[in-house]
């Protein structure tokens, strides 16, 4: 049997389809696709809660979402270790059910952001990011309104000193720089993980350039690491 996996499905989720399109495409099997109101599903190796815009982002960014039957389940599972990964707004319901540190705040500018940005590959020894090398930068998609990744000093220096600074936003060069950061996060983090490192958040978008057709495959091997770490 193949790597099992499940996309969490909320009222305003709208990048589900495409992340099971990834996911297909490394498992070779269909993730099963959950409905908020399930609050139980199929045992499963990895959940991935996917980009949109849950509960029409009302209240703040995941708000509500944590309110869900299935995100009860999803928080149980995941503190129970099954991998999580969460995308954008998926990033979003990840800190607001206190999986992950930290919050997404609205962008420095206060406007929508969607492009290509740099990102550099922070710490590879994890399930998500061993197909990666180390310190490699790579290009992928964002598309948010509130990805600025905020967390106090305390926090950021334990994030900094255990490994859980999962991605940083950087130029082509791979440096950290001010004009590579699209929304103003601090020291430039685009993704992190929990403890255990069983738990990503990410704003970027990695199934949106997970195969050439779309223009770059730069977000494939964080899909195919999980399936050869997890298989």
């Amino acid at each position: 049997m193949g790597l099992r996996s499940a996309v969490i499905v909320f009222p305003g989720s709208n990048c589900d389809r495409d992340v099971a399109v990834a996911l297909e495409q490394s498992t070779g099997q269909a993730p099963a696709m959950v409905w908020h109101k399930e609050s139980d599903f199929p045992e499963v190796d990895l959940m991935v809660l996917p980009g949109g815009f849950s509960y029409g982002d009302y209240l703040r960014c995941g708000a509500m979402a944590v309110h869900s039957p299935v995100t009860r389940e999803v928080k149980r599972r995941a503190e129970a270790g099954v991998p999580t990964l969460g995308i954008c707004n998926g990033f979003q319901v990840l800190t607001e059910m206190g999986l992950l540190p930290g919050a997404l705040l609205r962008n420095a500018d206060l406007d929508f952001v969607c492009r290509d940005v740099h990102l550099r590959v922070e710490n590879t020894q994890t399930l998500f990011t061993h197909r990666y090398a180390s310190d490699q930068p790579i290009r992928i998609p964002v598309a948010h309104h509130d990805g600025n990744y905020y967390a106090d000093e305390t926090t950021l220096d334990a994030l900094a000193d255990n490994g859980q600074i999962a991605f940083r936003y950087v130029d082509e060069e791979g440096e950290v720089t001010s004009g590579a950061n699209p929304n103003g996060s601090l020291k430039n983090i685009a993704g992190v993980f929990n403890a255990s490192k069983t738990v990503l958040g990410l704003m970027p978008h990695p199934e949106r350039l997970s195969d050439p057709q779309l223009g770059g495959n730069d977000g494939r091997p964080l899909f195919d690491g999980l399936v050869e770490a997890l298989q």
